[in-house]
């Protein structure tokens, strides 16, 4: 026998089965709708994308003739045929599909859109199923992609373009990791330094004193208001729904204390 024990390969992705599994979905749908035709694509993204004028009528109150006035009013008059056509045929059934609050996380504009979002579905989903399992991770994501939608509804009620991607989800899981992923390493009962998914939660007095969290806060909001309003090099082909961002962001923040199984790092020490 050699002296040497056989050495193991490590996967070049050290992914939950969670996270690939949810990859793969999204990728699968995306190439999936490759092979269809445009009019059936396009049926899809109407059904199963949100549209807050459509929940504005169905939900809000609003009439479907305020809507179509607010097209005449507030769009370039090159555009003004194309866009009420869209609306006239979103809000015919007047019906609201509120699934698409959902359902809409699955959906997205282009290849470079589905693999933005899986990277950091990968980065931030990873460490959120190590430490809470695939229950509570699902549980998370789809309650942020619903604030998420919500929010831009509400922000937006006469909007009649469809919106569509897991950036909502994504975002909440970008701030339930900022709940731990900061936090002071320490010693592991098995005499290692904890990962970052097995550190205690900070509390929110800890959160506001530390400037790794406060520099990634900050890194985070600039870098949607810079792909919101300003968009630079032309890097994107549609406009960011900003506003899902904070909605899934903003959701994920207040819920992840809810779900995370390990207890709050205490906030000072007792003699």
């Amino acid at each position: 026998m050699s002296p040497h024990p056989p050495r193991l390969r490590e996967p070049i992705l050290n992914l939950p089965a969670v996270i690939g599994v949810c990859l793969v979905v999204l990728i699968g749908i995306h190439a999936l709708r490759m092979l269809l035709s445009d009019e059936t694509d396009f049926t899809l993204i109407i059904d199963w994308a949100v549209i807050p004028a459509r929940w504005a009528v169905a939900f809000g109150g609003v009439q479907a003739d305020e809507i179509m006035a607010s097209l005449r009013d507030g769009v370039p008059e090159d555009t003004v045929t194309p866009m009420m056509a869209l609306a006239q045929y979103v809000l015919a059934t007047e019906e609201g599909r509120p699934w698409t609050a959902l359902t809409y996380a699955f959906l997205h504009g282009s290849w470079a859109h589905v693999l933005i979002n899986g990277v950091w579905l990968a980065a931030f989903g990873t460490p959120i199923v190590r430490r809470c399992g695939g229950g509570r991770f699902f549980i998370l994501s789809a309650a942020s992609a619903v604030c998420g939608a919500v929010f831009y509804a509400f922000m937006n009620p006469f909007q009649v373009l469809p919106m569509i991607g897991a950036s909502g989800a994504v975002s909440g899981l970008m701030a339930a990791a900022s709940w731990f992923m900061f936090a002071p390493t320490s010693w592991h009962w098995e005499g290692r330094l904890t990962q970052p998914h097995e550190r205690p939660r900070e509390t929110l007095g800890h959160m506001v004193r530390n400037r790794q969290v406060l520099i990634f806060l900050g890194i985070w909001f600039a870098a949607n208001y810079v792909f919101a309003f300003v968009q630079p090099l032309g890097l994107m082909d549609a406009s960011i729904a900003w506003e899902a961002h904070i909605g899934g962001f903003l959701a994920g923040l207040a819920i992840f204390p809810l779900l995370d199984p390990l207890p709050a790092r205490p906030s000072r020490i007792s003699a």
